[in-house]
């Protein structure tokens, strides 16, 4: 018994004397990798000007949400008093101005191809006529798809004015009825269209919280890539880790060490990306304050490691430049937020679930502009909490293979030395 006791109170000491030095070695990884960050001119534009810039920029591009004014040609062939008031009130729409007459197609094509308007909006001949007789007519509508809102400004434009002469036509036609009588032949059924969690049905309010998310993975991804290449080219035996330093002996403290460094300066960062920059445009932000940090906490961590795991593979400091031009467009589609979730191929679906954005622009959109809580996006914040598990032991398996890699190829060059 009193051997046992000895041997618990010889090891006690020992384990607290580990697990001391462990803090005291993180802590002082943790550090380090701060004073290189803060001497690293290209790490500090990823981690601290591009997250100030790059949303102001976004935001201020689509400011104004929608489209107004969109220019548009017309091309009357009908010459009539109705034709006439379908396309000044066409003109009195806030989404559409039209700036010139055309005297056929082929000349409101020419304007279109020297970018003189953006639509066509052309009235046949036989117009005025077929409404006279009762008859169902139709006014045709041309637009440059090259860019999609100014196809959505024409057809809400046109479409509403043609709902607005329906219904003059039809009370026009009622005979002697009363006002009321008119209106319900107008409009048999009443209908009321509500946009929900985007009342201006603007572009800013639908793109704008996927792009900031989006950001903060980005930038992560350069800057702790653009970290490792430094420190590859700075070593002699181009090692992410130095062999030479004692305290970076362990995996964990320092993976926890770099890890911390990286949490502690992108906390602010992402109050600011994400609270105050939507709150300067006046973007949607109903979300819980506690439900939105719960939610984000997860995704930082995911974010944070899985740019660690990543930068294993960054050689030299331009590397990273190109996986932030390569991967950011196609990241934003197959979240399912820029394109639908529904239409994107099966394998393509699943792919994107190795991405921290994904999760993170889903769940975001749903607590910041519908106010869901975390029961609501459950399957989000599930699966960010288990890519910041997985990513943290991928994490740990490369920096250990790594540490491992330097300590035999300084003991290799030491023996080469002797």
């Amino acid at each position: 018994m009193k051997e046992v006791k000895t041997m618990k109170e010889t090891q006690e000491p020992s384990l607290r004397r580990r697990i001391a030095e462990g803090i005291t070695d993180l802590f002082y990884v943790w550090k380090q990798e701060l004073r290189n960050v803060f001497r690293d001119q290209g790490v500090l534009i990823f981690f601290i000007l591009v997250p100030l810039g790059y949303p102001l920029v976004y935001s201020f591009i689509y400011n104004n949400e929608v489209v107004r004014d969109v220019p548009a040609v017309a091309v009357d062939a009908s010459h009539t008093t109705l034709s006439r008031e379908y396309l000044r009130k066409v003109d009195a729409t806030p989404d559409i101005h039209i700036v010139t007459h055309a005297a056929d197609m082929e000349e409101a094509r020419q304007i279109l191809k020297r970018r003189g308007a953006y639509g066509i909006i052309y009235i046949p001949a036989d117009f005025s006529d077929r409404i006279t007789r009762g008859e169902q007519t139709q006014v045709s509508i041309y637009c440059d798809m090259s860019g999609l809102l100014y196809y959505k400004s024409m057809l809400l434009a046109n479409t509403a004015v043609s709902l607005d002469m329906n219904k003059e036509i039809k009370i026009a036609r009622s005979g002697g009825a009363t006002q009321r009588q008119g209106e319900v032949t107008a409009y048999p059924i009443e209908y009321e269209d509500v946009a929900i969690f985007n009342p201006a049905t603007g572009f800013a309010a639908f793109l704008i919280p996927a792009v900031l998310i989006l950001i903060i993975q980005q930038t992560l991804l350069l800057g702790i890539g653009l970290s490792a290449g430094t420190a590859r080219e700075k070593n002699d035996l181009h090692d992410l880790i130095p062999a030479s330093d004692p305290r970076y002996g362990g995996t964990l403290r320092v993976v926890l060490g770099k890890g911390l460094c990286y949490f502690l300066i992108y906390v602010p960062m992402t109050f600011y990306v994400l609270c105050v920059v939507p709150r300067l445009f006046s973007l949607n932000q109903i979300a819980q304050p506690g439900t939105l940090t719960l939610f984000l906490l997860p995704y930082l961590a995911a974010c944070i490691f899985f740019a660690m795991t990543a930068s294993i593979a960054i050689r030299n400091r331009e590397t990273c430049m190109l996986i932030f031009v390569f991967t950011s467009l196609p990241l934003l589609f197959i979240s399912g937020i820029s394109w639908p979730g529904a239409a994107i191929p099966p394998f393509w679906h699943y792919f994107s679930w190795l991405f921290p954005s994904t999760f993170g622009i889903n769940g975001f959109v749903k607590v910041n502009n519908m106010g869901a809580t975390l029961s609501e996006v459950a399957f989000e914040y599930k699966g960010l909490w288990l890519q910041a598990g997985l990513y943290f032991l991928t994490t740990c398996a490369v920096y250990r293979w790594q540490l491992l890699r330097s300590r035999n190829r300084k003991d290799n060059t030491l023996g080469g030395r002797d």
